[in-house]
């Protein structure tokens, strides 16, 4: 089946350049890791990959950023085709052939966000959460944070719900905020819940605490970095909300953490 890219899905060549992204991100130097990324397009075109390593590296603008990403969800549909899209649909990212694919889009939604394209890039969240429920990128975390953002209390309550059972932090405080705003008599006990999560939100919130960014590249599970991280993309949304970062304190204040099993 051949495309816009004028390549075919399942092809060697794009299993090959696939191989070379491999060894691109492995690679230590940022001119190495470009020029293996060329070099992975000039075996295949649909190497969705190279191009999100190219949007993240080599862009010298949001607008270039967004061309790259672009490009890599493009290159990304065509290398799946539509049977591609009806066999992996509802299980995207279990299996390998999808993950360039779904990472170009996350790169898409990231940078329309940032460009003041607000529902463009939630339609793409949304859309994404549907070919992998599982959401094994973390996407309704971000996802919650815009429509917090964008009040869209309608489909923020439908997402929380889809995901009623996840424990993170994260979800939890954003949890007890939409309760707050609602009256919800659950809101006391949501935020408990939450700060046993994480008990250092409450503190960053209120500025006692200072925001303490993640140095190894990831978030530590109940840590001070994730706590920034979370009031990083949704602490406007707290302030926004009159009495919300003070009812947190207050609610929060005597709490102790749970005892941790040996």
């Amino acid at each position: 089946m051949t495309g816009l890219f004028g390549g075919q899905r399942g092809s060697d060549p794009t299993d090959a350049a696939q191989d070379v992204m491999y060894e691109a991100w492995e690679a230590t130097s940022r001119s190495k890791r470009i020029a293996l990324a060329r070099k992975a397009l000039k075996i295949s075109p649909l190497c969705a990959d190279a191009y999100v390593l190219l949007a993240e590296e080599e862009a010298n603008s949001v607008e270039e950023m967004l061309d790259c990403y672009q490009k890599g969800v493009e290159a990304g549909e065509e290398a799946l085709g539509p049977e591609g899209f009806e066999e992996y649909a509802g299980h995207f990212w279990g299996f390998l052939e999808t993950r360039p694919y779904m990472r170009a889009r996350a790169g898409l939604a990231a940078v329309l966000w940032r460009l003041g394209r607000h529902q463009e890039a939630i339609d793409h969240y949304q859309a994404m959460l549907e070919l992998n429920p599982n959401d094994n990128q973390g996407i309704r975390y971000v996802l919650a944070g815009h429509l917090l953002a964008r009040d869209d209390i309608k489909a923020l309550r439908k997402l929380l719900k889809q995901y009623e059972d996840d424990c993170a932090a994260a979800w939890l405080y954003t949890r007890a905020l939409l309760a707050f705003r609602e009256s919800d008599p659950d809101a006391g006990k949501l935020a408990e819940e939450a700060w046993l999560a994480n008990s250092h939100v409450p503190g960053v919130l209120s500025g006692k605490q200072p925001l303490v960014a993640s140095t190894e590249g990831y978030i530590t599970m109940g840590g001070e970095d994730e706590a920034a991280d979370y009031v990083e993309e949704n602490g406007k949304a707290w302030q926004a909300t009159p009495g919300a970062i003070a009812w947190l304190a207050e609610v929060t204040r005597k709490l102790k953490p749970r005892r941790r099993r040996n």
